[in-house]
């Protein structure tokens, strides 16, 4: 078991890339803090892992909110007495608008989300990983932030989180703690109607074609397929990487 015994909180684990990373840490050994606002999905995975697994809780955050972060890494050391692995996996997306579109509380909720979130992280689990003197923080970006596509808001608040990682592993690699980032390309979760802008199945399916051409492997990622790069971040295989940039884009970025 790759990450036996470790303590790995993720957060945005009620579906998608988050739950699929619970399920797969879980099934390699970790000891699994799901975190979500959707509480209802969120336990769901907990029963997933539990009844499979292994050991998991799950404790409700607005990663936003500095108070529900601190109560999150404070959850998860009451309950495991560590937190090897921090997953910064919530993310937020608005349908495509133009930048004129956007309007104040939209853009404030994507970075506050998107980038705020990471600092929030990072800033109230360090002090735990300091104690153990070493540390795993991984966040989760976007090909829009490394080839941006049109939507400001989005695009370039996952920018920000890459170089905030780059930022973080630079500060952190004194005290042992790795810090990288994954930048998925478009994904099939829930997310990916909003991300295409398709508003009925048949423009999703059409949406989906069209994105699929500029994918030289010809097909979007799944959940499985980012959930297995976050399992190598946080690994001991990895032990030699640092503020990574890893894309997940089936060649995409080319």
């Amino acid at each position: 078991m790759r990450l036996k015994n470790k303590v790995a909180i993720i957060t945005g684990a009620a579906s998608g890339i988050g739950r699929v990373s619970a399920i797969v840490f879980g099934k390699e050994g970790a000891k699994v803090v799901v975190s979500d606002i959707n509480d209802v999905d969120g336990q769901e995975t907990v029963k997933n892992i539990r009844s499979n697994y292994g050991e998991a809780i799950y404790v409700h955050a607005d990663v936003s909110i500095a108070s529900d972060i601190q109560h999150l890494v404070k959850a998860t050391v009451d309950n495991f007495g560590r937190v090897d692995i921090l997953f910064n996996n919530a993310g937020y997306y608005l349908w495509p608008h133009t930048l004129e579109e956007v309007d104040e509380d939209e853009w404030d909720r994507t970075y506050a989300v998107n980038v705020k979130s990471i600092f929030w992280g990072a800033k109230y689990v360090i002090p735990e990983m300091k104690k153990t003197g070493s540390g795993v923080i991984i966040n989760t970006a976007s090909m829009a932030g490394v080839r941006p596509r049109g939507n400001v808001a989005y695009g370039s608040s996952k920018a920000a989180a890459i170089g905030l990682t780059k930022c973080l592993a630079l500060q952190l690699a004194q005290y042992n703690i790795r810090v990288n980032v994954i930048n998925p390309v478009a994904t099939e979760t829930p997310l990916l109607r909003k991300f295409l802008g398709a508003k009925t199945e048949e423009q999703l399916e059409e949406a989906r074609k069209e994105r699929i051409k500029s994918i030289p492997l010809r097909r979007t990622a799944t959940p499985e397929d980012v959930a297995y790069a976050a399992l190598y971040l946080a690994s001991d295989e990895a032990c030699m990487l640092t503020g990574t940039s890893l894309d997940v884009d089936g060649g995409s970025g080319l």
